[in-house]
Protein backbone atom coordinates (compact mmCIF):
# COMPACT_ATOMS: atom_id res chain seq x y z
CA UNK A 1 0.00 0.00 0.00
CA UNK A 2 1.08 3.51 -0.71
CA UNK A 3 1.79 6.30 1.61
CA UNK A 4 -1.71 8.09 0.48
CA UNK A 5 -3.72 4.87 0.81
CA UNK A 6 -2.53 4.04 4.00
CA UNK A 7 -3.03 7.50 5.37
CA UNK A 8 -7.02 7.05 3.70
CA UNK A 9 -7.13 3.67 5.68
CA UNK A 10 -6.78 5.26 8.97
CA UNK A 11 -8.93 8.27 8.11
CA UNK A 12 -11.26 5.37 6.95
CA UNK A 13 -10.81 3.33 10.58
CA UNK A 14 -11.15 6.85 12.60
CA UNK A 15 -14.30 7.91 10.84
CA UNK A 16 -16.03 4.01 10.68
CA UNK A 17 -15.79 3.61 14.12
CA UNK A 18 -15.27 6.35 16.40
CA UNK A 19 -13.55 4.44 18.81
CA UNK A 20 -11.46 0.96 19.50
CA UNK A 21 -12.72 -1.74 19.27
CA UNK A 22 -11.77 -5.94 19.17
CA UNK A 23 -10.06 -5.78 16.10
CA UNK A 24 -8.68 -1.95 16.12
CA UNK A 25 -6.06 -0.54 18.77
CA UNK A 26 -4.49 3.23 18.90
CA UNK A 27 -1.29 3.78 20.54
CA UNK A 28 0.45 7.47 20.98
CA UNK A 29 3.25 5.70 21.07
CA UNK A 30 5.47 2.51 21.71
CA UNK A 31 5.44 1.10 24.92
CA UNK A 32 7.11 -2.44 25.22
CA UNK A 33 7.79 -5.25 22.81
CA UNK A 34 5.56 -7.90 25.43
CA UNK A 35 2.53 -5.63 25.32
CA UNK A 36 2.88 -5.47 21.67
CA UNK A 37 2.91 -9.43 21.05
CA UNK A 38 0.21 -9.54 22.81
CA UNK A 39 -1.70 -6.82 21.48
CA UNK A 40 -1.11 -8.46 17.94
CA UNK A 41 -2.59 -12.30 19.21
CA UNK A 42 -5.62 -10.07 20.57
CA UNK A 43 -6.34 -7.66 17.09
CA UNK A 44 -5.92 -10.90 15.16
CA UNK A 45 -8.69 -13.09 17.26
CA UNK A 46 -10.97 -9.61 17.55
CA UNK A 47 -10.89 -9.03 13.50
CA UNK A 48 -12.31 -12.87 13.05
CA UNK A 49 -14.40 -12.45 15.70
CA UNK A 50 -15.99 -9.24 13.80
CA UNK A 51 -15.93 -10.77 10.71
CA UNK A 52 -12.92 -8.84 9.35
CA UNK A 53 -9.78 -9.99 7.01
CA UNK A 54 -7.30 -7.54 9.46
CA UNK A 55 -6.98 -6.57 12.88
CA UNK A 56 -5.16 -2.79 13.11
CA UNK A 57 -2.50 -1.31 15.63
CA UNK A 58 -1.73 2.50 14.67
CA UNK A 59 0.61 4.17 16.56
CA UNK A 60 0.74 8.08 16.57
CA UNK A 61 -3.19 8.07 17.15
CA UNK A 62 -4.30 9.34 20.56
CA UNK A 63 -6.28 6.44 21.79
CA UNK A 64 -8.67 9.26 23.75
CA UNK A 65 -9.51 11.97 21.50
CA UNK A 66 -8.58 9.92 18.25
CA UNK A 67 -5.95 12.90 16.88
CA UNK A 68 -3.49 11.99 14.81
CA UNK A 69 -0.45 13.35 16.67
CA UNK A 70 2.27 11.55 14.98
CA UNK A 71 4.99 8.86 16.81
CA UNK A 72 8.70 8.78 16.91
CA UNK A 73 8.48 4.68 17.18
CA UNK A 74 10.97 3.60 14.47
CA UNK A 75 10.01 -0.54 14.61
CA UNK A 76 13.08 -1.25 11.76
CA UNK A 77 15.40 -0.11 14.64
CA UNK A 78 13.78 -1.07 17.74
CA UNK A 79 15.93 -3.72 19.53
CA UNK A 80 13.83 -5.50 22.64
CA UNK A 81 14.91 -8.02 24.84
CA UNK A 82 11.64 -9.91 25.37
CA UNK A 83 10.71 -11.28 28.84
CA UNK A 84 9.36 -14.92 29.17
CA UNK A 85 9.21 -14.86 32.13
CA UNK A 86 9.72 -13.00 35.65
CA UNK A 87 13.06 -14.09 35.99
CA UNK A 88 14.50 -14.44 32.36
CA UNK A 89 14.72 -12.72 29.55
CA UNK A 90 15.66 -13.29 25.83
CA UNK A 91 18.43 -11.32 24.79
CA UNK A 92 18.26 -8.25 22.96
CA UNK A 93 16.73 -8.50 19.43
CA UNK A 94 15.15 -6.73 16.90
CA UNK A 95 11.81 -5.58 17.23
CA UNK A 96 10.23 -7.66 14.25
CA UNK A 97 12.25 -10.77 14.20
CA UNK A 98 11.54 -11.10 17.92
CA UNK A 99 7.25 -10.82 17.34
CA UNK A 100 7.45 -13.48 14.19
CA UNK A 101 9.37 -15.60 16.79
CA UNK A 102 6.81 -15.77 19.53
CA UNK A 103 3.32 -15.87 17.68
CA UNK A 104 2.13 -18.65 16.42
CA UNK A 105 0.78 -19.71 14.31
CA UNK A 106 2.76 -17.62 11.97
CA UNK A 107 0.60 -15.06 10.38
CA UNK A 108 1.94 -12.62 8.21
CA UNK A 109 1.55 -8.93 9.80
CA UNK A 110 2.66 -6.16 8.19
CA UNK A 111 4.23 -2.78 9.67
CA UNK A 112 3.97 0.57 7.84
CA UNK A 113 5.14 3.06 8.69
CA UNK A 114 3.93 6.21 6.71
CA UNK A 115 2.57 10.13 6.91
CA UNK A 116 -0.70 10.80 7.74
CA UNK A 117 -2.77 13.60 5.72
CA UNK A 118 -1.80 15.67 8.18
CA UNK A 119 1.74 15.38 8.02
CA UNK A 120 2.17 13.50 11.01
CA UNK A 121 4.73 10.58 11.12
CA UNK A 122 2.13 7.10 11.96
CA UNK A 123 3.18 3.53 11.86
CA UNK A 124 0.51 0.86 11.51
CA UNK A 125 0.32 -2.93 12.00
CA UNK A 126 -1.66 -4.73 9.89
CA UNK A 127 -2.70 -7.84 11.36
CA UNK A 128 -4.36 -10.73 9.19
CA UNK A 129 -7.38 -12.56 10.99
CA UNK A 130 -6.82 -15.73 13.00
CA UNK A 131 -7.95 -18.54 10.76
CA UNK A 132 -9.23 -22.10 12.11
CA UNK A 133 -7.34 -21.59 15.66
CA UNK A 134 -6.49 -18.55 17.66
CA UNK A 135 -3.26 -16.50 17.59
CA UNK A 136 -1.06 -16.88 20.36
CA UNK A 137 1.87 -14.87 21.84
CA UNK A 138 4.23 -16.83 23.67
CA UNK A 139 1.83 -19.66 24.11
CA UNK A 140 -1.15 -17.51 24.95
CA UNK A 141 -3.43 -16.39 23.32
CA UNK A 142 -5.33 -12.67 24.17
CA UNK A 143 -8.71 -10.91 22.74
CA UNK A 144 -9.68 -7.30 23.76
CA UNK A 145 -12.72 -6.73 26.58
CA UNK A 146 -13.60 -3.20 26.51
CA UNK A 147 -10.59 -1.15 26.87
CA UNK A 148 -8.12 -4.45 27.99
CA UNK A 149 -6.75 -7.18 26.80
CA UNK A 150 -7.12 -10.42 28.43
CA UNK A 151 -6.52 -13.89 28.70
CA UNK A 152 -9.52 -15.58 25.34
CA UNK A 153 -9.59 -18.35 27.38
CA UNK A 154 -12.27 -16.58 29.87
CA UNK A 155 -14.44 -16.48 26.91
CA UNK A 156 -15.03 -19.75 25.58
CA UNK A 157 -17.45 -19.66 23.10
CA UNK A 158 -15.36 -17.10 21.47
CA UNK A 159 -12.29 -19.49 21.15
CA UNK A 160 -15.24 -22.13 19.63
CA UNK A 161 -15.99 -19.17 17.01
CA UNK A 162 -13.23 -18.89 16.01
CA UNK A 163 -12.17 -22.20 15.76
CA UNK A 164 -15.19 -22.41 13.26
CA UNK A 165 -14.25 -19.40 11.53
CA UNK A 166 -12.79 -20.64 8.36
CA UNK A 167 -14.03 -18.28 5.73
CA UNK A 168 -13.00 -18.42 2.54
CA UNK A 169 -12.70 -15.77 0.79
CA UNK A 170 -13.61 -17.00 -2.67
CA UNK A 171 -17.00 -18.09 -1.55
CA UNK A 172 -18.10 -14.07 -0.79
CA UNK A 173 -20.87 -12.57 -2.93
CA UNK A 174 -19.77 -9.09 -4.32
CA UNK A 175 -22.55 -7.05 -3.70
CA UNK A 176 -23.61 -4.99 -6.34
CA UNK A 177 -22.01 -7.20 -9.32
CA UNK A 178 -23.90 -8.50 -12.24
CA UNK A 179 -23.71 -11.17 -15.03
CA UNK A 180 -22.57 -7.85 -17.17
CA UNK A 181 -19.47 -7.74 -15.34
CA UNK A 182 -18.22 -10.77 -16.87
CA UNK A 183 -15.99 -11.32 -19.71
CA UNK A 184 -17.64 -13.27 -22.58
CA UNK A 185 -15.16 -14.66 -24.32
CA UNK A 186 -13.66 -15.84 -20.83
CA UNK A 187 -17.22 -17.63 -20.30
CA UNK A 188 -16.76 -19.38 -23.84
CA UNK A 189 -13.90 -20.84 -22.87
CA UNK A 190 -14.88 -21.77 -19.45
CA UNK A 191 -18.09 -23.57 -20.98
CA UNK A 192 -15.01 -25.57 -23.61
CA UNK A 193 -13.82 -26.78 -20.24
CA UNK A 194 -16.09 -27.61 -18.42
CA UNK A 195 -17.83 -29.68 -21.56
CA UNK A 196 -14.26 -31.24 -21.94
CA UNK A 197 -14.03 -32.30 -17.86
CA UNK A 198 -17.65 -33.30 -18.43
CA UNK A 199 -18.46 -34.84 -21.92
CA UNK A 200 -21.62 -36.18 -20.39
CA UNK A 201 -23.29 -32.95 -19.83
CA UNK A 202 -21.73 -31.20 -22.90
CA UNK A 203 -24.84 -31.19 -24.93
CA UNK A 204 -27.16 -29.83 -22.05
CA UNK A 205 -24.75 -27.17 -21.11
CA UNK A 206 -24.37 -26.31 -25.02
CA UNK A 207 -27.84 -26.22 -26.01
CA UNK A 208 -30.21 -26.06 -22.80
CA UNK A 209 -28.62 -24.20 -20.51
CA UNK A 210 -28.57 -20.49 -19.82
CA UNK A 211 -25.09 -18.75 -19.39
CA UNK A 212 -26.56 -18.04 -15.49
CA UNK A 213 -27.28 -21.72 -15.36
CA UNK A 214 -24.18 -22.79 -16.45
CA UNK A 215 -21.97 -20.69 -14.21
CA UNK A 216 -24.51 -22.34 -11.47
CA UNK A 217 -23.35 -25.76 -12.58
CA UNK A 218 -19.65 -24.85 -12.63
CA UNK A 219 -19.85 -23.44 -9.52
CA UNK A 220 -18.18 -20.24 -10.44
CA UNK A 221 -21.73 -18.70 -8.92
CA UNK A 222 -24.21 -19.38 -6.15
CA UNK A 223 -28.03 -19.26 -7.03
CA UNK A 224 -26.84 -16.56 -10.30
CA UNK A 225 -24.98 -14.30 -7.61
CA UNK A 226 -21.70 -13.39 -8.34
CA UNK A 227 -18.75 -14.28 -6.19
CA UNK A 228 -14.75 -13.12 -6.00
CA UNK A 229 -14.17 -16.55 -7.60
CA UNK A 230 -16.48 -15.39 -10.96
CA UNK A 231 -14.54 -12.08 -11.10
CA UNK A 232 -11.45 -13.69 -10.64
CA UNK A 233 -11.34 -16.31 -13.26
CA UNK A 234 -14.07 -14.57 -15.79
CA UNK A 235 -14.15 -11.10 -14.87
CA UNK A 236 -13.77 -7.92 -16.80
CA UNK A 237 -10.65 -5.62 -16.23
CA UNK A 238 -12.68 -2.86 -15.67
CA UNK A 239 -15.37 -4.94 -12.90
CA UNK A 240 -12.09 -6.04 -10.72
CA UNK A 241 -12.77 -2.72 -8.60
CA UNK A 242 -15.44 -5.32 -6.81
CA UNK A 243 -12.99 -7.50 -5.77
CA UNK A 244 -11.19 -4.77 -2.79
CA UNK A 245 -7.74 -6.64 -3.94
CA UNK A 246 -4.76 -6.29 -5.93
CA UNK A 247 -5.61 -8.75 -8.11
CA UNK A 248 -2.81 -9.13 -10.76
CA UNK A 249 -0.26 -11.39 -12.14
CA UNK A 250 2.59 -9.66 -13.17
CA UNK A 251 5.71 -11.31 -15.75
CA UNK A 252 8.91 -9.93 -15.35
CA UNK A 253 11.81 -10.51 -18.20
CA UNK A 254 15.25 -10.24 -16.77
CA UNK A 255 17.77 -11.80 -19.05
CA UNK A 256 20.92 -10.17 -19.21
CA UNK A 257 20.16 -6.60 -21.28
CA UNK A 258 16.58 -8.17 -22.37
CA UNK A 259 13.91 -6.33 -19.85
CA UNK A 260 10.57 -5.81 -20.18
CA UNK A 261 7.14 -6.16 -17.74
CA UNK A 262 4.07 -6.85 -18.59
CA UNK A 263 0.52 -6.69 -15.75
CA UNK A 264 -2.30 -8.79 -16.54
CA UNK A 265 -5.69 -8.45 -14.86
CA UNK A 266 -8.91 -10.66 -14.74
CA UNK A 267 -10.17 -12.72 -16.08
CA UNK A 268 -7.43 -14.79 -14.54
CA UNK A 269 -8.76 -18.21 -16.84
CA UNK A 270 -7.84 -15.72 -19.89
CA UNK A 271 -4.95 -13.98 -18.27
CA UNK A 272 -2.91 -17.15 -17.55
CA UNK A 273 -2.70 -18.11 -21.18
CA UNK A 274 -1.83 -14.81 -22.24
CA UNK A 275 1.36 -14.81 -19.93
CA UNK A 276 2.05 -18.17 -21.22
CA UNK A 277 2.56 -16.78 -24.41
CA UNK A 278 4.44 -14.04 -23.47
CA UNK A 279 7.69 -16.06 -21.91
CA UNK A 280 9.75 -17.10 -24.26
CA UNK A 281 9.81 -20.85 -25.20
CA UNK A 282 12.34 -22.24 -28.06
CA UNK A 283 13.56 -25.63 -29.07
CA UNK A 284 17.24 -26.29 -28.82
CA UNK A 285 19.21 -30.00 -28.75
CA UNK A 286 20.77 -32.49 -26.22
CA UNK A 287 22.69 -35.43 -27.73
CA UNK A 288 22.49 -38.41 -26.16
CA UNK A 289 25.22 -40.74 -25.69
CA UNK A 290 23.35 -43.96 -27.35
CA UNK A 291 22.17 -42.29 -30.82
CA UNK A 292 23.76 -39.74 -33.26
CA UNK A 293 21.02 -37.98 -33.74
CA UNK A 294 19.93 -35.24 -31.55
CA UNK A 295 17.18 -34.90 -29.46
CA UNK A 296 15.26 -31.59 -29.83
CA UNK A 297 13.68 -30.29 -26.36
CA UNK A 298 11.40 -27.57 -25.45
CA UNK A 299 13.18 -25.18 -22.97
CA UNK A 300 10.28 -24.78 -21.01
CA UNK A 301 7.22 -27.36 -21.55
CA UNK A 302 3.54 -25.70 -21.38
CA UNK A 303 1.39 -27.78 -19.75
CA UNK A 304 4.11 -26.25 -17.15
CA UNK A 305 3.87 -23.44 -17.25
CA UNK A 306 -0.25 -23.36 -16.85
CA UNK A 307 0.11 -25.86 -14.14
CA UNK A 308 2.31 -23.70 -12.66
CA UNK A 309 0.23 -20.59 -12.94
CA UNK A 310 -3.39 -22.56 -12.10
CA UNK A 311 -1.35 -23.24 -8.83
CA UNK A 312 -0.62 -19.92 -8.03
CA UNK A 313 -3.90 -18.72 -8.91
CA UNK A 314 -5.82 -21.69 -7.00
CA UNK A 315 -3.62 -21.37 -3.91
CA UNK A 316 -2.66 -17.37 -3.20
CA UNK A 317 -3.54 -16.17 -0.18
CA UNK A 318 -6.13 -13.23 -1.19
CA UNK A 319 -6.22 -12.02 2.37
CA UNK A 320 -2.49 -10.87 1.94
CA UNK A 321 -3.47 -8.78 -1.28
CA UNK A 322 -0.49 -9.36 -3.38
CA UNK A 323 0.31 -10.16 -6.78
CA UNK A 324 1.21 -13.32 -8.22
CA UNK A 325 4.46 -12.92 -9.67
CA UNK A 326 6.40 -14.76 -13.06
CA UNK A 327 9.69 -13.85 -13.46
CA UNK A 328 11.71 -15.09 -16.71
CA UNK A 329 15.12 -15.52 -16.37
CA UNK A 330 17.94 -16.76 -19.09
CA UNK A 331 18.26 -20.38 -17.67
CA UNK A 332 14.16 -20.29 -15.38
CA UNK A 333 11.35 -19.46 -14.60
CA UNK A 334 10.26 -18.49 -10.97
CA UNK A 335 6.32 -17.83 -10.29
CA UNK A 336 5.56 -16.38 -6.84
CA UNK A 337 2.36 -16.57 -4.99
CA UNK A 338 1.15 -15.34 -1.48
CA UNK A 339 0.53 -17.76 1.04
CA UNK A 340 2.47 -20.90 2.58
CA UNK A 341 1.78 -24.55 1.41
CA UNK A 342 -2.05 -24.68 2.70
CA UNK A 343 -1.92 -28.71 3.37
CA UNK A 344 1.76 -30.28 3.48
CA UNK A 345 4.43 -30.28 1.66
CA UNK A 346 5.55 -30.49 -2.00
CA UNK A 347 7.24 -33.63 -1.05
CA UNK A 348 4.39 -35.15 0.02
CA UNK A 349 2.84 -34.65 -3.92
CA UNK A 350 6.21 -35.26 -5.64
CA UNK A 351 5.13 -38.74 -6.83
CA UNK A 352 1.29 -38.24 -7.09
CA UNK A 353 0.27 -40.75 -4.25
CA UNK A 354 -1.08 -37.89 -2.10
CA UNK A 355 -4.38 -36.26 -2.54
CA UNK A 356 -5.19 -32.88 -0.71
CA UNK A 357 -7.44 -33.04 2.25
CA UNK A 358 -8.62 -29.15 1.94
CA UNK A 359 -7.84 -26.13 0.13
CA UNK A 360 -7.66 -22.55 1.09
CA UNK A 361 -9.92 -21.39 -1.38
CA UNK A 362 -11.69 -24.20 -1.73
CA UNK A 363 -14.68 -22.91 -3.70
CA UNK A 364 -12.43 -21.64 -6.54
CA UNK A 365 -10.73 -24.52 -6.38
CA UNK A 366 -13.83 -26.43 -7.09
CA UNK A 367 -14.53 -23.58 -10.14
CA UNK A 368 -11.18 -24.52 -11.34
CA UNK A 369 -11.47 -28.49 -11.98
CA UNK A 370 -14.81 -27.58 -13.27
CA UNK A 371 -13.64 -25.67 -15.52
CA UNK A 372 -10.80 -28.19 -16.56
CA UNK A 373 -7.70 -25.75 -15.45
CA UNK A 374 -6.99 -27.72 -12.29
CA UNK A 375 -7.33 -31.61 -11.22
CA UNK A 376 -8.38 -32.02 -7.59
CA UNK A 377 -6.15 -35.25 -6.95
CA UNK A 378 -2.67 -33.76 -6.40
CA UNK A 379 -1.33 -34.98 -9.59
CA UNK A 380 -0.36 -31.33 -11.03
CA UNK A 381 3.12 -31.18 -8.86
CA UNK A 382 3.77 -34.86 -10.29
CA UNK A 383 3.04 -33.79 -13.65
CA UNK A 384 5.21 -31.09 -13.69
CA UNK A 385 8.02 -33.27 -12.40
CA UNK A 386 7.59 -35.59 -14.97
CA UNK A 387 7.43 -33.07 -17.89
CA UNK A 388 11.01 -31.88 -16.82
CA UNK A 389 12.35 -35.55 -16.39
CA UNK A 390 10.77 -36.80 -20.09
CA UNK A 391 12.73 -33.51 -21.63
CA UNK A 392 16.17 -34.58 -19.84
CA UNK A 393 15.88 -31.33 -17.90
CA UNK A 394 16.33 -30.36 -14.00
CA UNK A 395 13.74 -30.90 -11.68
CA UNK A 396 11.52 -27.92 -10.66
CA UNK A 397 11.74 -27.22 -6.58
CA UNK A 398 10.21 -25.14 -4.23
CA UNK A 399 12.90 -24.98 -1.85
CA UNK A 400 12.74 -20.89 -1.93
CA UNK A 401 9.64 -21.21 -0.46
CA UNK A 402 8.89 -19.48 3.26
CA UNK A 403 5.89 -19.27 5.88
CA UNK A 404 4.68 -16.58 3.57
CA UNK A 405 5.19 -17.32 -0.04
CA UNK A 406 5.33 -20.60 -2.27
CA UNK A 407 8.25 -20.00 -4.50
CA UNK A 408 8.06 -22.74 -7.64
CA UNK A 409 11.45 -22.96 -10.05
CA UNK A 410 11.38 -24.36 -13.71
CA UNK A 411 14.56 -24.73 -14.94
CA UNK A 412 14.82 -24.10 -18.48
CA UNK A 413 18.41 -25.70 -19.30
CA UNK A 414 20.90 -28.80 -18.39
CA UNK A 415 23.16 -28.11 -15.83
CA UNK A 416 25.56 -30.81 -16.84
CA UNK A 417 24.30 -31.98 -20.33
CA UNK A 418 26.20 -35.66 -20.30
CA UNK A 419 25.18 -36.30 -16.76
CA UNK A 420 21.35 -35.50 -17.25
CA UNK A 421 20.95 -37.00 -20.53
CA UNK A 422 22.66 -40.33 -19.55
CA UNK A 423 20.72 -40.46 -16.37
CA UNK A 424 17.21 -39.95 -18.29
CA UNK A 425 18.08 -42.99 -20.39
CA UNK A 426 18.67 -45.20 -17.53
CA UNK A 427 15.40 -47.14 -17.31
CA UNK A 428 16.22 -48.69 -14.16
CA UNK A 429 15.60 -44.84 -11.94
CA UNK A 430 12.86 -44.42 -10.89
CA UNK A 431 11.43 -40.26 -10.82
CA UNK A 432 12.55 -40.49 -7.16
CA UNK A 433 15.94 -41.19 -7.72
CA UNK A 434 16.23 -38.97 -10.42
CA UNK A 435 14.93 -36.13 -8.32
CA UNK A 436 17.69 -37.20 -5.49
CA UNK A 437 20.20 -37.17 -7.77
CA UNK A 438 19.10 -33.97 -9.14
CA UNK A 439 18.88 -32.12 -5.54
CA UNK A 440 23.11 -33.88 -4.97
CA UNK A 441 24.19 -32.31 -8.57
CA UNK A 442 22.44 -28.99 -7.78
CA UNK A 443 24.58 -29.22 -3.96
CA UNK A 444 21.23 -29.12 -1.87
CA UNK A 445 20.63 -31.22 1.40
CA UNK A 446 19.23 -34.72 1.25
CA UNK A 447 17.29 -36.53 4.12
CA UNK A 448 18.85 -39.66 6.12
CA UNK A 449 16.04 -41.49 4.21
CA UNK A 450 17.12 -39.82 1.30
CA UNK A 451 20.68 -40.61 1.21
CA UNK A 452 20.21 -44.28 2.67
CA UNK A 453 17.92 -44.66 -0.38
CA UNK A 454 21.01 -43.49 -3.00
CA UNK A 455 23.60 -45.44 -0.98
CA UNK A 456 21.48 -48.56 -1.21
CA UNK A 457 21.97 -48.11 -5.05
CA UNK A 458 25.99 -47.18 -4.98
CA UNK A 459 24.73 -43.94 -6.61
CA UNK A 460 26.81 -41.43 -4.08
CA UNK A 461 29.27 -41.60 -1.48
CA UNK A 462 30.90 -39.32 0.69
CA UNK A 463 30.31 -38.37 4.35
CA UNK A 464 27.03 -35.57 4.70
CA UNK A 465 26.69 -32.89 3.83
CA UNK A 466 29.42 -33.21 1.57
CA UNK A 467 28.30 -35.61 -0.73
CA UNK A 468 29.13 -36.71 -4.18
CA UNK A 469 28.17 -38.69 -7.78
CA UNK A 470 29.50 -42.15 -6.90
CA UNK A 471 32.43 -43.72 -9.54
CA UNK A 472 29.32 -45.61 -11.24
CA UNK A 473 27.77 -42.70 -12.13
CA UNK A 474 30.85 -40.51 -12.45
CA UNK A 475 31.78 -43.51 -15.19
CA UNK A 476 28.99 -43.59 -16.63
CA UNK A 477 28.54 -39.91 -17.38
CA UNK A 478 32.25 -39.23 -18.42
CA UNK A 479 32.89 -36.90 -15.57
CA UNK A 480 36.17 -39.08 -14.14
CA UNK A 481 38.25 -35.71 -13.73
CA UNK A 482 35.10 -34.11 -11.80
CA UNK A 483 34.91 -37.17 -9.47
CA UNK A 484 38.66 -36.85 -8.10
CA UNK A 485 38.35 -33.55 -7.64
CA UNK A 486 35.49 -33.36 -5.51
CA UNK A 487 36.41 -36.60 -3.77
CA UNK A 488 40.28 -35.87 -3.66
CA UNK A 489 42.74 -38.31 -2.11
CA UNK A 490 42.62 -40.37 1.01
CA UNK A 491 44.59 -39.18 4.28
CA UNK A 492 47.73 -40.82 3.92
CA UNK A 493 48.50 -39.40 0.43
CA UNK A 494 48.51 -35.62 2.02
CA UNK A 495 50.58 -36.72 5.41
CA UNK A 496 53.41 -38.17 2.66
CA UNK A 497 52.58 -35.12 1.24
CA UNK A 498 53.51 -32.92 4.55
CA UNK A 499 56.44 -34.86 5.25
CA UNK A 500 58.50 -35.36 1.95
CA UNK A 501 57.46 -30.98 1.57
CA UNK A 502 59.16 -30.97 5.05
CA UNK A 503 62.20 -33.07 3.81
CA UNK A 504 62.41 -30.69 1.13
CA UNK A 505 62.30 -27.37 2.72
CA UNK A 506 63.53 -28.47 6.80
CA UNK A 507 60.80 -25.98 7.99
CA UNK A 508 57.35 -24.73 7.47
CA UNK A 509 54.79 -22.62 8.56
CA UNK A 510 51.40 -23.12 9.05
CA UNK A 511 50.43 -20.53 5.98
CA UNK A 512 52.98 -22.56 3.92
CA UNK A 513 50.50 -25.90 4.64
CA UNK A 514 47.15 -23.95 3.89
CA UNK A 515 49.52 -23.02 0.39
CA UNK A 516 50.43 -26.57 -0.12
CA UNK A 517 47.53 -28.63 0.32
CA UNK A 518 44.02 -26.54 -0.02
CA UNK A 519 44.00 -26.70 -3.85
CA UNK A 520 44.72 -30.40 -3.33
CA UNK A 521 41.57 -31.10 -1.42
CA UNK A 522 38.39 -32.13 -2.33
CA UNK A 523 36.44 -29.53 -4.54
CA UNK A 524 33.50 -30.05 -2.29
CA UNK A 525 34.84 -28.95 1.24
CA UNK A 526 34.38 -25.38 1.88
CA UNK A 527 37.55 -23.38 3.02
CA UNK A 528 37.05 -23.62 6.57
CA UNK A 529 36.40 -27.00 6.17
CA UNK A 530 39.83 -27.61 4.56
CA UNK A 531 41.73 -25.83 7.02
CA UNK A 532 39.99 -28.38 9.51
CA UNK A 533 41.53 -31.15 7.66
CA UNK A 534 45.09 -29.69 7.53
CA UNK A 535 45.09 -29.16 11.52
CA UNK A 536 44.01 -32.80 12.03
CA UNK A 537 46.64 -34.17 9.46
CA UNK A 538 49.01 -32.09 11.36
CA UNK A 539 47.78 -32.97 15.05
CA UNK A 540 47.80 -37.20 13.51
CA UNK A 541 51.41 -36.80 12.43
CA UNK A 542 52.62 -34.64 15.47
CA UNK A 543 51.06 -37.72 17.78
CA UNK A 544 53.03 -40.10 15.52
CA UNK A 545 55.73 -38.02 16.44
CA UNK A 546 56.81 -37.69 12.94
CA UNK A 547 57.03 -34.01 12.91
CA UNK A 548 56.92 -31.17 15.46
CA UNK A 549 56.27 -27.50 16.16
CA UNK A 550 58.25 -25.45 18.15
CA UNK A 551 57.67 -21.66 19.80
CA UNK A 552 57.84 -20.24 17.24
CA UNK A 553 55.09 -21.97 15.99
CA UNK A 554 57.21 -23.83 12.75
CA UNK A 555 56.72 -26.94 11.54
CA UNK A 556 60.09 -29.34 11.33
CA UNK A 557 61.04 -33.15 11.15
CA UNK A 558 61.60 -34.66 14.64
Amino acid sequence: MTDKELANLLDEQIAKYSRENRHLEFKSNYQDANSLGEYISALSNGATLDNEDYGYLFFGVDDATLEIVGTTFDPAVQKVSFKLDKSSKVPNQYLEMGLRQYIAPKINFSIKPFTANNGRHVVAFIIPSAKEEPTYFMGKAYVRVDSCKTDIRSYPEWVRQIYNARKDWSAEIVEGATIEDLDPEAITQALDGYCQRYPHRAIEAREKWSISEFLDHAKVTINGRITRTALLLLGKEESAHYLNHIAQIVWRLDAGEERAATIFHPPFLLSAINVRKAIRNYQFKIFPNNTLLPAEVWKYDNRSILEALHNCIMHQDYAMNERIVVNEYVDKLVFTNAGAFYDGEYEDYFEGKTTPKRYRNQFLSNAMVNLKMVDSQGFGIHEMYQHQRDRFLPMPDYDQSSDSHVILEIPGQVINQEYSVTLMENGSLDLLTVFLLDRVQKGKPLSKDALKRLRKQKLVEGRSPNVIVSRKIAGITHQEAEYTDLSGFDDQWYRDLIVKALKDHRQLRRTDFNKLLIPKLPGVLSSAQKKNRIDRLLRELRTKGLIVAGKDRIWRLT
